[in-house]
């Protein structure tokens, strides 16, 4: 599929050395085509990871599509370098009266941090809100996809013992769903983090539908509003050295870590993990598009039938004063 970044995004050199077709700007507005709008909400601190890494994934389909980056105004990101921001990122202010065929809203290092605590709380709360009536289907990863789910919901997620890292098995579900069409029984993905939300507590929310849930990591993957909503605990989107490196940096700040759970061959930290979850990442990244995306999403964007009026709880003022 080709994907449509700007010409000048650092990361299109990485993709196109590794064969992914990125379609610059002026090829694109030649074509006779809608491309897909896919809004990409990046709260990791390294903006260019997280890029390479959604892009890598958004680029199994024959659809075109194109994407826009965003970031949180009333955060300071201080791992990004401000001219990258301002090249490359939009804000809520700029879009809040467009609408999107897809939405992905990825994790953040926030989730020891009460959600209101959270510096940016108030402002991705009215872009939860939003949501509801100008995009056709979201993905929230991590900890959006808790966040979410407290905020959708009132699901309140809890402190884990320890972290939760490594390559987990997972079952399937409700394989009927189109969006675990195609997976095996059971897989492996990856799981960095320090919180959850129970699986006792999702199964008991009659709004959400379990898809896919592991002994050891609890539910990775559920959905709401017959796939409007996809809620996915983990990191599908993950390379193969990411948890390599997150765990050589928390080693040297002098945390406490475990090695990552089936990921080094051997436990040894030492050797070349294998990269065993892409085929069901890049699976489960291409139903979404498939079908949660292209086909229920209207030719017209601004005909969406959620309206295009701002929702009753946003505030425009509240995001100024941040």
């Amino acid at each position: 599929m080709p994907i449509k970044v700007p010409n000048d995004l650092p990361v299109r050199a990485i993709l196109e050395k590794e064969n992914i077709f990125v379609m610059d700007e002026n090829r694109a507005i030649h074509q006779d085509i809608r491309p897909i709008q896919i809004l990409i909400l990046n709260l990791m601190p390294i903006k260019e990871d997280t890029e390479l890494q959604i892009l890598r994934e958004l680029s199994n389909t024959p659809l075109q599509i194109d994407c826009t980056f965003m970031r949180m105004r009333s955060h300071d990101s201080k791992n990004t370098s401000k001219s990258h921001l301002d090249t490359f990122y939009v804000t809520f202010d700029q879009i809040k009266r467009k609408h999107y065929d897809g939405m992905i809203v990825t994790g953040a290092p926030v989730e020891l941090y009460e959600f209101e605590d959270v510096d940016y709380w108030d402002e991705i709360s009215q872009v939860f809100s939003w949501i509801n009536t100008h995009v056709t289907s979201t993905i929230y990863l991590c900890w959006a996809a808790q966040a979410a789910m407290y905020y959708y919901y009132g699901l309140q997620k809890k402190l884990l013992d320890k972290k939760m890292f490594g390559l987990f098995q997972h079952k399937v579900f409700n394989r009927k769903v189109p969006l675990v069409r195609g997976f095996d029984d059971q897989f492996l993905m990856p799981h960095s983090r320090y919180t959850d939300v129970p699986a006792k507590d999702i199964a008991n929310c009659p709004e959400l539908t379990i898809l896919a849930q592991s002994k050891e990591a609890g539910v990775f993957l559920c959905m709401a509003e017959n796939g409007r909503k996809i809620y996915v605990t983990g990191h599908p989107e993950y390379g193969r050295m990411q948890l390599r490196r997150e765990y050589e940096r928390d080693k040297k700040k002098g945390i406490e870590i475990d090695l990552p759970k089936n990921y080094f061959p051997d436990d040894d930290p030492g050797r070349r993990p294998p990269l065993v979850w892409r085929a069901h990442a890049n699976n489960l990244y291409t139903n979404w598009l498939n079908y949660y995306v292209y086909q229920s999403t209207p030719y017209d964007l601004d005909g969406t039938p959620w309206g295009d009026e701002i929702p009753d709880n946003y505030s425009e003022k509240r995001i100024d004063e941040k």
